[in-house]
């Protein structure tokens, strides 16, 4: 789930044209203009025409995105948690992860975000190993099969 600090639409500045911004997304999607970044797929979760969390589905790993991020990074806005939208989004993840060809799915979260580490597991995540960051918080890792 979300951290305060984190940007909620991935790509989206002040001043950005809407339709700009979904032709960037859709060029991410299939593999155009990256820079450093994987490509990947991103999608809001939408409950009754309003905006309640967010996902970011990458179709593959670079060296941080296999230490840290993992293939999917999701999150769910303060005042729609604790309703099961979480768990949902990471479920409907796993659908697109596998539709691009993920099979095995990396999805990590803070060590003290039992919130999120809850919704892993019930989504089938296996810890990995602990892998302690330097001079950062520890982070949990799952692979999802």
């Amino acid at each position: 789930m979300l951290t305060e600090d984190f940007q909620f639409a991935f790509g989206l500045e002040p001043g950005t044209p809407f339709d700009g911004w979904i032709a960037q997304l859709d060029a991410h999607r299939c593999g155009r203009d990256l820079g450093d970044w994987v490509p990947g797929t991103f999608l809001l979760a939408d409950v009754e025409g309003a905006v309640v969390g967010r996902v970011s589905v990458r179709h593959e790993l670079n060296d941080w995105l296999a230490s840290e991020g993992g293939h999917i990074g999701y999150g769910v806005l303060r005042e729609h948690r604790r309703r099961g939208y979480a768990s949902e989004i990471l479920r409907q993840s796993l659908v697109v992860a596998r539709a691009v060809g993920v099979d095995r799915v990396l999805v990590t979260c803070d060590d003290d975000n039992v919130g999120s580490a809850a919704v892993i597991e019930a989504n089938g995540g296996v810890r990995d190993a602990e892998r302690p960051l330097a001079g950062e918080a520890p982070m949990r890792r799952y692979w999802i099969e």
